[in-house]
């Protein structure tokens, strides 16, 4: 399996940019570290893909030993098999149930691997959007092996919280309103203190909510805080614990003040974004993302809706100025 970058063009959304024709080294599973499970309690693990990047997404499940439910499942079929494998190799029968934390092609193009002996769950919103963007990362990526995928949406769908129990454990998903996207699912474990939050919290990554809300996202990390998780399974990147929300919070709150000024003084996202000192967060991967994060902040200072769609072929020509006119790599 082999992955390239490209420069920026096309409207389709996703985890990443959109596709142009450039190419160059291959990445994929043969050249980046092996995904790993990270057993978390009696029947609980996560399953990380490093480095955590564009399309390293993380995922995780539950086992009473006769039932499965996975969370979230990979970019391409050949990572969807090896999660699947992973998830056989620790004892677990084959997942009944795939809960997926939001739309974006790089957590539901393995859908199709676990369909339909599986039944897929998500917000409704997850569901539509799933839909509506389709083969989402093929048109970002093109000349990814992705492998036969299929686009498999939810088939169960909630709107505000759904339990559902396997064994003892209870797995609360609950959905915080638009924040990375506008039908995000935390899955919580509450007699374990586990949360999976999907693409509200990256570890080690830069935030990226133009497909959702600045001040949903603020609103989110209540959401999660108000859960007293001990352990956290981000959406991207290591496992960790809630001392990760303050990051993020603190990258947010950063966005939202460039925001202000710039909006304020008629000037866009790109030229805020260029002159802009990142101080702590210049450590975070995709930094490049911060100018799409202005333009969804820009939006909601216009007064549009949360989650309202964004002009995306400008947001990730910005992005693509922003990393120096350099392709964005996708390592799936």
């Amino acid at each position: 399996m082999s992955s390239t970058s490209t420069p920026l063009s096309g409207s389709h959304g996703a985890d990443g940019p959109s596709a142009g024709t450039e190419k160059t080294a291959p990445t994929g599973p043969d050249a980046v570290p092996a995904p790993y499970t990270v057993p978390l309690a009696p029947g609980v693990s996560a399953y990380v893909q490093p480095d955590g990047g564009w399309c390293l997404n993380n995922a995780g499940f539950v086992t009473d030993g006769g039932r499965t439910l996975l969370i979230d499942t990979a970019p391409t079929v050949r990572r969807a098999e090896l999660l699947r494998d992973a998830v056989a190799a620790s004892g677990a029968p084959a997942p009944s149930l795939v809960v997926n934390t939001h739309h974006h092609g790089d957590h539901t193009y393995g859908n199709c691997v676990f369909a339909p002996e599986a039944t897929i769950v998500g917000h409704a919103g997850c569901r539509e959007q799933t839909l509506a963007v389709g083969p989402q990362l093929h048109a970002i990526w093109p000349w990814v092996e992705y492998g036969d995928v299929r686009i498999t949406p939810a088939t169960l769908t909630y709107t505000d919280e759904l339990t559902v129990h396997i064994g003892d454990t209870e797995v609360r998903l609950i959905h915080p309103g638009p924040a990375h996207t506008v039908g995000d699912t935390v899955v919580w474990l509450p007699e374990r203190r586990i949360v999976f939050t999907g693409d509200l919290v990256f570890n080690g990554g830069t935030p990226f909510i133009p497909f959702g809300s600045l001040s949903g996202s603020l609103a989110a990390l209540d959401v999660l805080r108000g859960l007293d998780a001990e352990t956290v399974v981000p959406g991207h990147g290591p496992v960790t614990d809630p001392g990760v929300y303050d990051t993020v919070e603190r990258y947010f709150h950063y966005v939202a003040e460039l925001a202000r000024a710039g909006h304020a003084a008629g000037r866009t996202p790109l030229e805020v974004a260029r002159e802009a000192d990142l101080g702590e967060f210049a450590a975070l991967q995709e930094s490049e993302r911060l100018v799409g994060n202005l333009h969804r902040a820009y939006a909601e200072l216009d007064g549009l809706p949360l989650g309202a769609p964004l002009d995306l072929p400008l947001v990730l020509r910005d992005m693509a100025e922003m990393n120096g006119g350099r392709p964005l790599a996708c390592h799936a």
